[in-house]
């Protein structure tokens, strides 16, 4: 029976866990899409292999995606996921051994990899186990030294395209990720806790009064991603008690 192990690894090596550097020394390779020729995410897992024995990296280009807000969000990311399943497939149909998925952040939070080994599990024979990461929203805490809810009070995590969604269902501590674009507008006196490539030499960090800092913001943003060619950010917001 192949193993396959999915394993978080943070934002890099510097997160990786001696559980996670165990289980990455037991397989006999690392699957791990490849977005560009130039794939910065990428480099960052072939070092955590290389770091950790040596494991072979098997690339796989990344299959296209409308990622311009489409009418029918879950069924772009549905088709997207189901062609990934058929490159994956290619790969262990061809290549024997036991593989891991090395997952940027942790596996539970906003990732597909669980659900397409899952998928893979239905079409070959296989066993999967996961194992946890340091999070966006832990680490993004860590750098601003805030506890993410208030005391006795819930956080809501959601993404970019959904925040509105959120505000007006009254919800008023809001952790986003997955940002294609940042839309504030209205929430001028809210308080943000802001982090872009967050664990990377190119980390961003700003806090305060939306209406104050939003500019500050988005020239942070554009300058991370003129630095490192990519931007992952993510933001707590709370509304003024």
């Amino acid at each position: 029976m192949r193993s396959v192990r999915i394993l978080g690894v943070g934002m890099g090596p510097q997160h990786v866990t001696p559980e996670v550097a165990e289980a990455l020394r037991s397989v006999d390779y690392v699957i791990a899409a490849e977005k560009s020729s130039a794939d910065p995410l990428l480099d960052v897992r072939r070092e955590i292999c290389r770091l950790h024995g040596d494991i072979p990296v098997v690339a796989v280009p990344d299959p296209a995606r409308d990622r311009e807000d489409p009418k029918d969000y879950p069924g772009a990311v549905a088709d997207w996921h189901e062609a990934r399943v058929a490159a994956y497939l290619e790969v262990l149909s061809s290549r024997p051994g036991d593989v891991a998925f090395l997952v940027w952040g942790d596996p539970s939070l906003y990732d597909s990899t669980i659900r397409i080994v899952s998928s893979l599990q239905e079409r070959t024979e296989l066993e999967y186990d996961v194992l946890p990461g340091v999070s966006a929203p832990q680490l993004l805490a860590a750098r601003h030294r805030i506890v993410l809810h208030e005391v006795g009070r819930p956080l809501h995590v959601t993404t970019g395209r959904l925040l509105r969604e959120a505000v007006d269902a009254g919800l008023d501590n809001i952790a986003v990720m997955l940002n294609a674009r940042l839309d504030l507008a209205g929430l001028e006196d809210w308080t943000i806790w802001w982090g872009a490539n967050l664990g990377a030499p190119d980390e961003a960090l700003v806090a305060g009064r939306v209406g104050d800092v939003i500019d500050d913001i988005e020239k942070a943003r554009a300058a991370v991603k003129d630095h490192a060619g990519w931007v992952m950010d993510v933001y707590l917001i709370r509304k003024p008690s």
